[in-house]
């Protein structure tokens, strides 16, 4: 069980996508400088594809970051370490405002649940 207020860290990809198996390493990296701060979940959307519930993931790779329920960052990103590493410095500094797109409620949810697997 992860506590409430414990950020996630998700990379929405899909096997297929040669720019997601690239970023699969950047994405274990930045799990493991993290030191186990934050949960790093790797979902692939089309073996996990009922984590979407209503979104539509267009391009590869997307990041969702999340405190608890709220979402903080959801969207494509550039695949360097660089920007990962960044986005989740900014979250954890509070410098991002939740997101508020009713198509994302329960997403944390449902991704802690593929984490808890």
């Amino acid at each position: 069980m992860t506590a409430p207020d414990r950020l996630l860290v998700a990379c929405l990809c899909a096997a297929w996508c040669g720019t997601c198996r690239e970023y699969e390493a950047v994405f274990d990296a930045g799990r493991a400088a993290d030191g186990g701060a934050a949960d790093w979940v790797w979902v692939d959307i089309e073996d996990e594809d009922e984590v979407l519930g209503p979104i539509d993931v267009e391009n590869f790779p997307t990041l969702l970051i999340a405190r608890g329920d709220t979402v903080l960052f959801f969207g494509t990103v550039t695949p360097h370490a660089q920007t990962l590493l960044r986005l989740v410095q900014n979250a954890r500094a509070g410098d991002f405002p939740p997101q508020t797109d009713a198509q994302l409620h329960g997403l944390p949810g449902r991704v802690r649940a593929v984490l808890a697997g």
